[in-house]
């Protein structure tokens, strides 16, 4: 029974902090997407350039010679002749890793807003924080490696055949 008075006297006499909300600055941060749910997309989205790349790597470097390695190949280079659907190369194999990218790092990167002055507003300050999220930024690591690889194929492709 005293320790109960003793704890309610404790109590009463706890400094509870005056907290005004209007002297804290304004603050917006905000996650554009969940890291996870975008990790999961980002898989998804970089498997078939992904594939596409390590059967070209297994072809030509390794000299695999599997059955369904070629006729990956001969299905896109079909697929490029065809007059209607010509894109759909270009968009398995870029597009899907730069949504990749972008998917990602609006996932990781988070943006704050604050106002350090309310009474003078001009003085603000804006923050980009990056979260260390391993797999969303591993994700992010491959489809630039995708990318690059892609864009300097092209690049040499263009060059031998002028």
């Amino acid at each position: 029974m005293k320790d109960k008075q003793e704890f309610i006297k404790q109590m009463e006499n706890l400094h509870v902090p005056d907290i005004n909300p209007g002297e804290h600055p304004k603050m917006i941060k905000m996650a554009i997407l969940n890291a996870e749910r975008s990790a999961a997309l980002g898989v998804w989205l970089i498997v078939a350039p992904g594939i596409f790349l390590l059967c070209v790597f297994m072809y030509y470097y390794f000299h695999v010679q599997i059955s369904w390695f070629g006729a990956m190949f001969t299905l896109l280079s079909s697929l490029a002749n065809i007059p209607g659907i010509d894109f759909i190369g270009p968009v398995v194999l870029v597009v899907l890793p730069i949504i990749c990218i972008i998917v990602n790092l609006l996932a990781i990167v988070h943006f704050q807003f604050q106002r350090i002055d309310p009474v003078r507003t001009t003085v603000r300050e804006f923050s980009i924080t990056i979260k260390l999220k391993l797999f969303n930024i591993l994700l992010i690591i491959i489809s630039f490696a995708i990318l690059f690889s892609f864009v300097v194929y092209v690049m040499t492709e263009h060059i031998t055949t002028r």
